[in-house]
């Protein structure tokens, strides 16, 4: 089982790195996305584990990359198309009520996710080293950048990093073994939720103990978030988007994470 922590990198040393390495893995994964539905239009086949980076290899998106992550990359586009064909052949037996679509190209000039395996990293101190490639080692005579590590992590049970854009700011999405401890349930005791808006959580147990989360303030947030939404993109065409849309977005995705 596998559990990940999200963190915001703030770091503004690293900016470049990322903003780089995402811009360039987003065209990579349109092309891996490209032969894997003429594969499947044309011949019916899904690609396998290894087929596209055994096509992609000499694309120089994929050789601007680290092998590693270039390699990680596209074998997520490959597990999408393979839940692609899990998800339509539980349609065909009347499973699944929704038919599934095959997975659609990203924006162009967009940026992507890019994800590390465990094997390219190296932990020094509290700082993990992301490498860039040879070819951008041979460019720009840089050949890694770091990351702080968090401190209630263990390197050792790490599987991968994913790289996440997110408006405007970059994420880190540390991917771990997860070890699941069974607790032991005692039935004689229960807690009754009740998820409100006022009271966004009223909760009574039958041992004595009760706590209300108050959800005026999210409440709040919220209605001012969308407020300022609605006023920015008034006479606006559907579907637009700007910076200041992104910050005002992004702000209010941590105040509703963190609960203000």
């Amino acid at each position: 089982m596998y559990g990940c922590q999200q963190e915001l990198i703030k770091s503004p040393e690293s900016i470049p790195f990322l903003e780089y390495l995402c811009t360039t893995v987003n065209p990579l994964i349109n092309c891996g996305i490209y032969l894997a539905r003429q594969w499947y239009f044309k011949l019916g086949y899904i690609t396998g584990k290894h087929d596209l980076e055994k096509q992609l290899k000499s694309n120089h998106n994929y050789q601007f990359l680290h092998s590693q992550a270039a390699q990680q990359t596209l074998r997520g586009v490959t597990e999408s198309f393979k839940s692609y064909k899990e998800l339509s052949y539980k349609h065909y037996l009347g499973k699944l009520k929704n038919k599934p679509q095959l997975p659609k190209y990203r924006k162009k000039g967009g940026l992507g996710v890019i994800t590390y395996p465990k094997q390219a990293l190296r932990l020094k101190g509290n700082q993990v080293r992301v490498p860039l490639g040879k070819k951008v080692k041979a460019a720009f005579k840089i050949d890694s950048f770091w990351l702080n590590f968090p401190s209630n992590l263990d390197f050792k049970k790490i599987r991968e990093i994913r790289i996440l854009p997110r408006n405007g700011c970059f994420y880190v999405e540390w991917v771990y073994q997860l070890e699941v401890d069974q607790p032991e349930l005692d039935r004689d005791k229960v807690l009754g939720i009740d998820h409100g808006v006022g009271n966004w959580l009223t909760c009574v147990s039958n041992v004595g103990t009760s706590l209300i989360i108050d959800g005026k303030h999210l409440k709040s947030v919220n209605q001012w978030y969308n407020k300022q939404i609605a006023t920015i993109k008034e006479k606006k065409p559907q579907g637009f988007w700007s910076k200041k849309l992104a910050n005002i977005t992004e702000k209010h995705n941590r105040q509703m994470r963190i609960g203000c």
